[in-house]
């Protein structure tokens, strides 16, 4: 059957096009600045092992328009890879946030879209991009089931140990304010792998996501037991633009004494902070680049974002009373061996030990970076989120 994944942002559309049960990767792209007057369409085909890239500039108003421009290019007469929009048999939507009654892989009625709708607060910046998504879709591909995959599904099993704030329980029992955890779609593929990679039938695994966003879970057997997001994807790690935990007090200070309003804040803390408030770039290319030159910003950038990580790695391990493996994925984590040395680093009595020469290496696919006598093995991951979010949904049909 064809699965058509779709991610729907703010002002884009990720897609992807999948073959199951075979896994085979049909085609894939992005609808980039919906709205904008640069909008654009980037768009590949796999066809015969042969990968041709097509890129357009069409004006794209709205999601709408953007999600009809993708369907034009799927049955285009020279390059398409179908005939017809009801070829595809499920469009899979990836959602950030199901709260607590959407917790598990689901089919699309009126009522997982009235919950989706209501819980709009909880993720204000994803999940109404991602109901918009599936109303378009549902117009445009008529015949497919319309599936949801949520994020925060994966960390329904965390104990309320953990997911239990140190706040009136009125707060939780009345208002559901908890820790949801986020990149669980990206969490749940990557300790998968590492599992089946250990072929061990018991495993404590901590994983760390690091791309713009940020996220790490201590993982034991399979089943999420803590992760680094909360109540929204603010908490936790250093990340692109969000500045990850933070003192309380900071808030009410910038209130307070700053003047600063409630939005003024949220905007502070999502989208003006992490690494980008500290040296004035939020993608750790251009901040590579700038440590290379000397930058102090950047090499104390650097520290703090490693220093972050590495104290959580501490922390799960606790946890998980033992470690077996760490594994790197996401943008970041795949490909930033600096992150990786400095994370690792001082870690040997925790039985990581980093093969600084393996670190540096490209590998496709899952490759270990640890010294032989390490204790605990550290992977290289790549996530592949949009293959989970299809893996989910033919389970569903299957």
């Amino acid at each position: 059957m064809n699965i058509f994944v779709i991610n729907s942002g703010s002002s884009s559309i990720k897609y992807q096009l999948i073959r199951m049960p075979e896994k085979i990767v049909i085609c894939s792209g992005i609808v980039e600045s919906i709205g904008l007057a640069n909008s654009k369409i980037i768009h590949k085909t796999f066809i015969n092992g042969k990968e041709e890239i097509i890129t357009e500039s069409p004006e794209i108003f709205d999601h709408a328009k953007g999600l009809e421009e993708v369907t034009r290019l799927l049955t285009h007469p020279t390059f398409g890879v179908i005939n017809d929009p009801s070829e595809i048999t499920v469009v899979g939507h990836r959602i950030v946030h199901g709260g607590e009654n959407l917790a598990v892989t689901t089919f699309i009625t009126p009522e997982v879209k009235d919950e989706i709708k209501r819980i709009f607060p909880l993720a204000p910046l994803h999940n109404p991009a991602h109901y918009l998504g599936i109303e378009v879709a549902e117009k445009i591909f008529t015949q497919a089931k319309q599936v949801a995959v949520f994020d925060t599904a994966f960390f329904h099993t965390l104990p309320p140990k953990a997911f239990r704030y140190a706040i009136p329980s009125e707060f939780y029992f009345t208002h559901k304010v908890r820790v949801y955890g986020f990149h669980g779609t990206s969490h749940k593929y990557v300790s998968e792998r590492a599992i089946q990679y250990l072929g061990k039938e018991t495993s404590k695994i901590i994983t760390i996501h690091l791309g713009n966003g940020c996220s790490m879970a201590a993982i034991e057997n399979g089943n999420s037991v803590d992760t680094s997001m909360g109540l929204g994807p603010l908490d936790g790690l250093i990340m692109g633009t969000r500045s990850g935990n933070i003192d309380p007090s900071v808030i009410f200070h910038l209130v307070s004494q700053l003047g600063y309003d409630i939005e003024q804040v949220v905007t502070l803390l999502n989208k003006k902070s992490g690494m980008l408030g500290l040296t004035g770039f939020s993608d750790m290319r251009t901040i590579k680049k700038e440590l290379e030159k000397g930058s102090e910003e950047a090499k104390l950038a650097y520290e703090m974002y490693a220093y972050r990580i590495r104290k959580y790695i501490g922390s799960y391990t606790a946890v998980l009373n033992g470690l077996d493996a760490i594994v790197f994925t996401g943008g970041v984590g795949e490909n930033d061996s600096l992150t990786r040395k400095l994370v690792t680093a001082n870690l040997e009595y925790l039985g990581i030990k980093i093969d600084t020469e393996k670190n540096e290496l490209r590998n496709g696919g899952i490759h270990e970076i640890n010294t032989a006598d390490s204790n605990v093995k550290i992977l290289i991951i790549p996530t592949n989120e949009e293959l989970e979010i299809a893996n989910q949904c033919y389970q569903l049909l299957t």
